[in-house]
């Protein structure tokens, strides 16, 4: 495997995204769910417009337990077909691996939903098989603040490499002449304004009704 310069360029990267419904945000203790909703969304934002591949993927919605990815999010991600699994594990599931490697991207920017589950299985299986991964730390969330920090620990430890919304997007295009910042330059402009908002007023708010929901699956 290639590790050719430290810094990720979009055409390097696929954007993968797993377990971003409803009953996931109800489940999260450690952050602000609302940021956690800004971020990835607008993450998928720069994704669509750097040309850069998105593997999105949903737990036991066909088994009649949980809900489709967020609507805020699907509306970004225009021909993207969600993959729904039953599996915690979403490096388990056949479709979503052929999925990642049909990408034919080695550098995997992954964002799930809880951290200690759903985000850490899959790195650390895709380490193991020899992809590159960064994780967004204020893209995801865990049950609570110490099982989301543990997770970070075990990721790090495993050779994953955390990143944060507006460092993952600057990152991608990295140069204000690049063609991929005149495409981007609305997305880096509403994810900083969010982030300034959300600093001043440095307090947690309550999921949305939409995110209420009678059972929980991982």
């Amino acid at each position: 495997m290639s590790r050719n310069r430290a810094t990720w360029d979009a055409s390097e990267c696929a954007l993968v995204l797993v377990d971003y419904q409803p009953e996931m945000f109800r489940g999260i203790g450690s952050s602000d769910p609302r940021m956690v909703e800004t971020n990835v969304c607008e993450l998928a934002k720069a994704a669509v417009a750097f040309d850069i591949p998105v593997v999105l993927s949903s737990v036991g919605v066909k088994m009649g337990v949980n809900q489709p990815t967020i609507k805020a999010l699907k509306s970004v991600l225009p021909g993207v077909v969600e993959i729904d699994r039953s599996s915690m594990n979403a490096w388990e599931d056949e479709n979503f691996l052929k999925a990642v490697k049909a990408t034919g991207r080695k550098r995997l920017v992954f964002c799930a939903l809880w951290t200690e589950i759903c985000l850490a299985f899959p790195v650390v299986d895709a380490l193991e098989d020899d992809f590159e991964v960064t994780f967004v730390v204020d893209a995801v969330g865990g049950q609570s603040k110490e099982e989301h920090e543990m997770a970070i620990q075990r990721l790090i430890q495993a050779g994953a490499i955390p990143n944060t919304s507006v460092a993952m997007v600057a990152e991608w295009f990295r140069d204000w002449k690049s063609p991929l910042a005149a495409k981007g330059r609305e997305v880096f402009k509403s994810l900083v304004t969010e982030h300034r908002e959300m600093h001043a007023n440095s307090r947690f708010q309550s999921p949305p009704d939409g995110y209420s929901s009678q059972s929980e699956m991982m």
